[in-house]
């Protein structure tokens, strides 16, 4: 420290005339705000994500390799402090933050630096700074030449300085050199890009004289950003060195390329006299003859020199700030709202057994809780987009279920073939006296049957729509626990197929009860002498509309062969043949058996029998079937479509919402659980933590910007300040009648 401080004291710049150095300006009173806050999230490392948007007002330093940029900075400090060399010497950030400090007694009248990663760490030989900025690069990026984004962050606290923060950023380069990454200029440009297209930027775009201005690089970045060029600075710097013949008064006049913030030119120490250690202030002392001297720039005294670069980005960073301070505290009052309510979401971290039993309990109470309100449709996240909850159960309920089954026909796939067949079947070898119920009793419990299937098919889709249910029901505190949400599903899925089963057994009870008993007693059942006349009158229907042929002649005159009975067959025997052969003499039955011809063999009946009769044979008894089997199917649809949907209800969705806590205490509360489901993700526990910070130094901005403003309100109407123009006459036309 000792050497350091002589070091310091011979390097003084006590002896600079007022006339030639920055300090002679008066320092800002809103700058060192803006240190402060840099300052506040400096440990969070670069920006937080959840902070796009907030960025702090500062002045990005741009320029091509080798434009003298860092010669400004240096004159600006009054210091040398940067690392030098022919190839890229910017290889990350450098935040510059310098701090006007009125001058003190002993040690407190020296200048010094501290970096943000070495606080309390005073460094009083600027020698010293510019290793430590080299050290902590080669630490980042190696001893190549490659570059990395991640910042150094720099404050310089002296009498000799005004108040202004500078971002010094790498230079722009074209060829890798070395063993630098092929893609060197497209890394550095993008860095670049990152920090002037933020609107709280002023950009210092560093030009050399000695090259053509028309083409400079950073104006050219600085201009596919800040079109307008409402927010950018031109330094042209080296004006010493330009051809003879040749000077740059018309592009600071703005003339060329007009910047409303304008341009100031500089004279930078060569790298002769960088090599023979020539003191800054020679060289401003230099720089301030060179534009007494050289008549092409007179007139223009307030654009030309280190004191006025000084000056003007002291000005234009105190206006800029003082413009953006209101937007800049409702942005961090916005975010530290989010932020603070991202941290609720993560809860506190759990220390205790008691601590743990309780958010356990909490958790299951309110999973619970949620699951009700979605079925019972009570739920606060409610959409308005499309159903969701217990209404897609009713939905499924009367939309699906009930219409699909009011829109069969019963009857639908029986043909008149079948219920023909099916009564033959069941007269066995005899001939129907009375239309037979068995066919009818038959054919109507096939026809119940096929009501289970999509009772079933109902219960399946109103369990799927409580599964997804339970996965909508995620309570904010679960987003922390992996292990307990998988258990969570586990436990409910579990516990809603086995509450399927007993509503299976239910539902296919109640069709067997059905297909059981054919209850023909029903009042609502239309009956057989219903049915007998209804089907009468529709046969006399089909008969009026078709002419009679010789077979339906032959069928009403009767013979021996053939049904002569119909309709009236219903209500008594059916006819035998006429006349009373059946009492022939037995001799004359031999007599014919004496005159017979050879026997008659008959054919083998084959495998399989169908009925022989006319197409209108049994019509009556077909359609009687048809209106009963309608009937009587109606009946046990109205009870299925009233019965399933019960069923379901009260075996799945209401036993659930009773017995799912009760189910999660029994499954999931226990004191040797609690460690395992409410372990949290390491990813939580880091996110937890960051976003302490991040809101801890939101809190601490918010509260340092309420501090400041009404300070700032005072300082403002009575200084004037917040009367500064808005650097108007800096705009090309100014420039022109300035300097006539």
């Amino acid at each position: 420290m000792e050497k350091n401080l002589k070091k310091s004291n011979s390097d003084s710049n006590d002896d600079i005339p007022p006339s030639t150095h920055p300090s002679f300006f008066i320092g800002s009173s809103v700058i060192p705000i803006i240190n402060k806050l840099q300052d506040i999230f400096a440990p969070l490392g670069d920006i937080d994500d959840r902070l796009t948007g907030l960025r702090l007002p500062q002045v990005a330093v741009i320029g091509s390799q080798s434009s003298g940029k860092s010669s400004v900075l240096e004159a600006l400090v009054g210091r040398d402090f940067l690392p030098r060399g022919s190839d890229i010497c910017t290889r990350r950030p450098l935040v510059l933050q310098l701090e006007k400090r009125s001058a003190g007694i002993g040690n407190d009248s020296l200048e010094w630096g501290e970096f943000a990663h070495l606080p309390e760490n005073r460094f009083y030989d600027f020698s010293a700074i510019r290793r430590e900025i080299l050290a902590e690069t080669e630490k980042e990026v190696g001893v190549n030449k490659g570059v990395s984004d991640k910042q150094i962050r720099l404050k310089i606290c002296s009498p000799n300085v005004l108040n202004i923060t500078l971002v010094d950023l790498p230079g722009i380069t074209k060829v890798p050199v070395g063993d630098q990454p092929s893609d060197i200029e497209a890394r550095i440009r993008n860095m670049i890009m990152s920090y002037i297209k933020q609107e709280t930027s002023i950009i210092l775009a560093v030009s050399p004289a000695n090259a053509d201005l028309a083409n400079s690089d950073a104006l050219q970045m600085a201009k596919q950003v800040d079109p307008t060029g409402t927010r950018t600075i031109g330094v042209i710097t080296k004006l010493d060195i330009m051809d003879k013949g040749t000077n740059a008064r018309n592009f600071l006049l703005g003339k060329v390329i007009p910047l409303r913030l304008g341009y100031v030119g500089v004279v930078n120490r060569s790298q002769e006299d960088i090599n023979n250690n020539r003191p800054i202030r020679e060289a401003l002392a230099y720089e301030e003859q060179f534009f007494r001297d050289y008549h092409v720039y007179r007139g223009l005294s307030d654009r030309c020199g280190i004191p006025q670069l000084a000056k003007k980005l002291n000005q234009i960073l105190e206006q800029h700030i003082r413009n953006v301070l209101p937007t800049l505290k409702t942005d961090l009052t916005s975010h530290l709202v989010a932020v603070e309510k991202e941290l609720r979401a993560y809860g506190e971290a759990l220390e205790s057994k008691g601590e743990r039993g309780a958010m356990l309990l909490n958790i299951l109470t309110k999973y619970s809780e949620a699951f009700s309100s979605e079925v019972d449709g009570k739920s606060q996240a409610m959409t308005t987009k499309e159903l969701s909850g217990g209404a897609r159960i009713h939905h499924i309920f009367q939309s699906i279920f009930v219409k699909s089954l009011e829109e069969v026909d019963p009857c639908e796939d029986l043909s008149d073939e079948d219920i023909r067949i099916a009564i033959h079947n069941a007269t066995g070898p005899r001939n129907a006296l009375f239309v037979p119920e068995v066919p009818f009793e038959v054919l109507v419990r096939r026809q119940i049957a096929r009501l289970l299937d999509p009772s079933l098919q109902c219960l399946r889709f109103v369990y799927d729509e409580l599964i997804k249910i339970s996965r909508a029901c995620e309570t904010v505190e679960m987003q922390r626990f992996s292990e307990l949400r998988r258990r969570l599903e586990d436990v409910t899925a579990r516990f809603l197929r086995d509450d399927v089963k007993p509503a299976e057994r239910m539902i296919t009870n109640l069709i067997d009860m059905e297909i059981d008993y054919i209850n023909s007693s029903h009042p609502n059942f239309i009956g057989g002498t219903k049915a007998v006349d209804m089907a009468q009158n529709e046969l006399k229907t089909m008969q009026v509309g078709r002419p009679q042929s010789d077979n339906d002649r032959m069928s009403s005159a009767g013979t021996s062969t053939t049904r002569t009975w119909g309709v009236t067959s219903l209500f008594g025997i059916r006819g035998s043949s006429a006349g009373n052969s059946s009492k022939r003499h037995a001799a004359e039955v031999v007599h014919d058996i004496n005159l017979a011809p050879p026997v008659i063999q008959l054919k083998n009946p084959p495998p399989v029998l169908r009925p022989g009769e006319t197409e209108t044979e049994y019509q009556v008894e077909i359609i009687v079937t048809k209106l009963l089997i309608t009937s009587y199917y109606d009946i046990v649809r109205r009870n299925i479509q009233d019965l399933v949907p019960k069923a379901i209800m009260h075996y799945l969705v209401n036993h659930a919402k009773r017995n799912l806590l009760g189910t999660f205490i029994e499954k999931l509360y226990r004191e040797n659980l609690y460690e395992d489901l409410l372990r949290e993700h390491d990813d939580v526990v880091i996110q937890r933590r960051t976003t302490v910070e991040m809101c801890n130094a939101l809190r601490q901005a918010v509260e340092t910007l309420d501090e400041f403003v009404a300070d700032v309100s005072t300082l403002s109407s009575s200084d004037g300040m917040d009367a500064l123009p808005n650097f108007s006459y800096l705009s090309s036309n100014s420039y022109s009648k300035s300097s006539t």
